[in-house]
């Protein structure tokens, strides 16, 4: 037996995930306000959206966790005030409206968000990030079918595997909100059947199945409990986790810029699903980086990790 052991990172939430220069961007976030201060935050967030160029999956991670960690800051009204003619500023902005909209289950003002994302939309016509927002917005508002399509369109066109789009229309489709059951397996088997296995996107089956099963555990009636407690032993369920187990774990294999928050997902799946030990394999990949979903589905997401990561090692 070696004398030392692999070292294990102490769990923590980071929604930056692996991405060090994000984590830098939102440590100087953090400031308190002063004039000489915002002129440095937004330097620093303006090269780091640069820094990702024409990476369409780094820029919209990184848009997405910005909006989300400045989204009750004045960081968001500064840096359009200051930069009337940046599309970056609009969209953050807009991106943090709808972060806020989505907390409270209404927008303020969602047509000023609309017209901030047309107008970054005009000023980077190949970014999907503000179509991206676009979408989030009128899934939020429960818009039409036909209006919700013609912007997925517009994302496609210029990120065919863009990973927040997809979550926003897994959502839409759902039977929670615009859809049902039948149109997320549509959804999703329109999706599997040109994606490659690697996409930024290849976690939105194994997303839908999650949220299924955690729909049926928290129904009352005994049939859902029961249907409940059968999903990972059965199809779909179990042919789509065993994929996800097969091929997420290859050094490498995947590399988009939430890969950390994908393992995280089939970490927990694999948990719910009793295969404590093939847990373990993929809690040593995600190396104590920890994000709120799933595991808030069951408690204490920081709790729930690491508990089972404990379990899994023993």
């Amino acid at each position: 037996m070696p004398i030392f052991g692999t070292r294990r990172r102490k769990p923590r939430l980071a929604p930056e995930l692996d991405d060090v220069q994000l984590g830098r961007v939102l440590k100087a976030l953090e400031g308190s306000p002063s004039p000489g201060l915002a002129d440095l935050q937004i330097a620093q967030v303006e090269q780091l959206l640069a820094d990702a160029g024409t990476d369409w999956d780094r820029r919209s991670h990184r848009l997405g966790v910005l909006a989300h960690a400045a989204a009750d800051s004045n960081f968001v009204r500064t840096w359009p005030a200051r930069r009337p003619g940046s599309g970056d500023a609009l969209l953050l902005q807009a991106w943090a409206d709808l972060v806020r909209g989505t907390r409270k289950g209404d927008m303020d003002d969602a047509q000023a968000a609309v017209d901030a994302c047309y107008d970054a939309a005009d000023l980077q016509p190949a970014d999907p990030a503000p179509w991206v927002v676009l979408l989030g917005i009128l899934r939020l508002l429960r818009r039409p079918s036909q209006e919700v399509f013609r912007i997925w369109q517009e994302v496609l066109s210029r990120d065919t595997w863009n990973r927040e789009a997809h979550l926003q229309m897994l959502g839409y489709l759902s039977p929670d909100e615009c859809g049902s059951h039948m149109q997320v397996l549509e959804f999703i088997d329109a999706s599997r059947s040109r994606m490659p296995a690697n996409a930024p996107t290849a976690g939105i089956e194994l997303t839908a199945t999650v949220r299924r099963h955690h729909t049926g555990a928290a129904a009352e009636d005994d049939l859902s409990t029961l249907m409940a407690r059968r999903h990972w032993a059965s199809a779909p369920a179990a042919p789509i986790l065993d994929r996800a187990y097969a091929n997420w774990r290859s050094p490498g294999f995947l590399h988009h810029a939430a890969a950390k928050a994908d393992l995280n997902l089939l970490a927990f799946a694999l948990v719910q699903a009793n295969r404590i030990r093939d847990a373990g394999e993929v809690f040593a990949l995600i190396d104590g980086t920890v994000t709120e979903w799933p595991w808030r589905l069951v408690g204490d997401p920081m709790q729930q990790y690491a508990y089972w990561r404990e379990r899994a090692q023993r």
